[in-house]
């Protein structure tokens, strides 16, 4: 089996653990401009009018006079004949325009030349403070992914940074690096983007990643000043553990009867979601009442995970309403925070300064805990797989395999003979004629067949490479590689998500139309391609 430093650190000696309390968000943050809570029953209105086609356009909407007045004419002129909304809307607040409007693709480029000429049409400089927006501002350039995502996203980022990386652009990378880390210190964790809305959650815990792809690419020594910040997210996953009793959950954490902890997606606001208000409220209010404030947690902790949505959250793939995420304990969080917990403790070894051993020993005690457990409870031997687990009767999701368990291999959780029998079971059921699908099941949303995305393609390669397989990993490869290279000659762009099963339909599903940019389909692509030339010469 192959290990990487971008994945855990190994060269320092990986080991895991303790959690203590993680601290709230500061008061800045909170205080800032969030418009939902600011602008109250006016909010409400704009969106459930769909005055724009996309509910995010309102919420990064900056407002042109202080909230409070605009609330005092709103409520003196809604009543009056001949009032318009959207006029109203049109003269308070400025829209949101798409940077990347102006910047046309040269067909004639290569698929290659054109990521790299799109890094600078993504990147954004260092944020002036603006208490009328929803932006939380960031000292450092940073890389959004595109089209409506007009910040920087958590884990899209260690996928963007893959192809940074090969452009040679560590310095942006370091940048990123010290934004996630001000935000956690700041914050008390990396939120799902850099809005006030987004603070209720988080994203997939990349950042320890991220130091050892950045470390990789530079030095060890360059992951030091990131330790802090890792353990101080690691303290924020495992809020309330320590006091947890088992059968108990709270927070991200879930406690099993037999002592056991593990992890989830949550949100700590059981609300409609303000970046896509309207189509919340819509599915919320179709409801009883008494459901609503769980289905919104529900649907904001699928928003943590990044798989929004998918069958995997679901309990009847054909309805969204029947979300249970806080209910599932998923393999590729705790594969990622298992990671975590060894980096934490490789670093501590490697540093040696007081009381660095034992710090290091309680990281490395819970991630052989967290990998046991997993073993245990999400590998199945009759199937091969690894499955997500559904809490409160530790029963695996036997009849939705997805392509998460592709991180327990990346992540060097399964063992040698676990590694072949998923790599045999990705070849069989999940390798289609553009790459890896997500799922089995065509729901309609997303994160579900027929479509392909970056990050889960780039971890399943890397992950069956790394078990053996690299013949697997180079068929899967070379067939991303050819639907990358077919869209972007016919359209000029790199897309956010493809349809691997039929090359010549756009991929679908979702609550907004496919975007493109891409930041992460950019960063896998080009690191696939330079790996691919790599391979290749004598």
């Amino acid at each position: 089996m192959r290990r990487r430093l971008g994945a855990c650190l190994l060269l320092l000696g990986c080991a895991g653990g303790g959690a203590s309390r993680a601290p709230g968000p500061d008061a800045g943050a909170r205080n800032r401009y969030e418009p939902s809570r600011d602008l109250g029953p006016l909010f409400h209105e704009i969106q459930m009018a769909q005055l724009f086609p996309d509910s995010k356009t309102f919420v990064d909407a900056v407002p042109r006079a202080p909230v409070a007045d605009i609330l005092a004419e709103w409520n003196r002129q809604r009543a009056t004949a001949g009032f318009s909304l959207q006029r109203f809307v049109s003269e308070r607040f400025d829209v949101p325009v798409e940077s990347a409007k102006a910047y046309a693709s040269d067909a004639s480029q290569s698929m290659e030349a054109h990521i790299r000429g799109l890094w600078p049409v993504l990147t954004r400089s260092p944020d002036a403070a603006d208490t009328r927006s929803s932006l939380l501002p960031l000292p450092s350039p940073y890389v959004v992914p595109g089209g409506r995502f007009r910040e920087v996203y958590y884990w899209d980022s260690y996928f963007t940074m893959l192809g940074l990386v090969e452009s040679g652009r560590t310095d942006l990378v370091k940048s990123m690096l010290d934004n996630f880390a001000r935000l956690i210190e700041t914050v008390g964790h990396v939120p799902n983007g850099n809005r006030t809305y987004y603070l209720g959650r988080s994203q997939p815990p990349y950042f320890a990643a991220m130091v050892g792809l950045y470390a990789t690419a530079t030095d060890t020594m360059s992951a030091y000043p990131y330790l802090a910040a890792m353990e101080k997210e690691h303290a924020f996953w495992m809020d309330g553990a320590t006091t947890l009793a088992p059968g108990g959950t709270i927070r991200r954490v879930m406690r099993l009867a037999d002592g056991t902890t593990l992890n989830r997606y949550w949100d700590d606001i059981p609300e409609p979601r303000p970046e896509s208000y309207r189509e919340d409220v819509l599915l919320g209010t179709s409801l009883p009442e008494a459901q609503r404030a769980t289905f919104y947690r529900h649907v904001r902790a699928a928003a943590e995970s990044g798989w929004d949505f998918s069958s995997r959250w679901m309990r009847d793939p054909k309805d969204l309403r029947t979300l249970e995420t806080t209910n599932i304990i998923p393999v590729d969080l705790n594969a990622l925070l298992y990671h975590a917990e060894r980096t934490i403790a490789a670093l501590r070894r490697k540093r040696g300064a007081a009381g660095d051993a034992q710090v290091a020993s309680r990281f490395a005690a819970a991630a052989e805990a967290r990998r046991a457990a997993l073993q245990r409870l999400a590998f199945d031997e009759r199937e091969g797989f690894y499955f997500d687990v559904r809490w409160p009767r530790a029963e695996r999701v036997t009849d939705r395999p997805t392509l998460a368990a592709a991180s327990a291999l990346y992540f060097g959780v399964a063992t040698a003979e676990q590694g072949r029998a998923v790599a045999a079971r990705l070849e069989r059921d999940f390798l289609k004629s553009g790459g890896f699908v997500t799922t089995q099941i065509n729901s309609g949303q997303q994160w579900d067949a027929p479509n392909g995305w970056p990050p889960l393609q780039w971890l399943a390669m890397e992950g069956v490479r790394g078990y053996g397989r690299a013949d697997l990993a180079d068929v899967a490869r070379d067939r991303w590689l050819g639907l990358n290279r077919r869209t972007y000659q016919a359209t000029g762009k790199m897309t956010e998500k493809y349809d691997v099963v039929d090359a010549a339909r756009p991929a679908g599903g979702g609550e907004y139309p496919t975007q493109d940019g891409f930041g992460w389909s950019n960063g896998v692509a080009l690191r696939l391609s330079a790996d691919a030339a790599r391979r290749v010469k004598p």
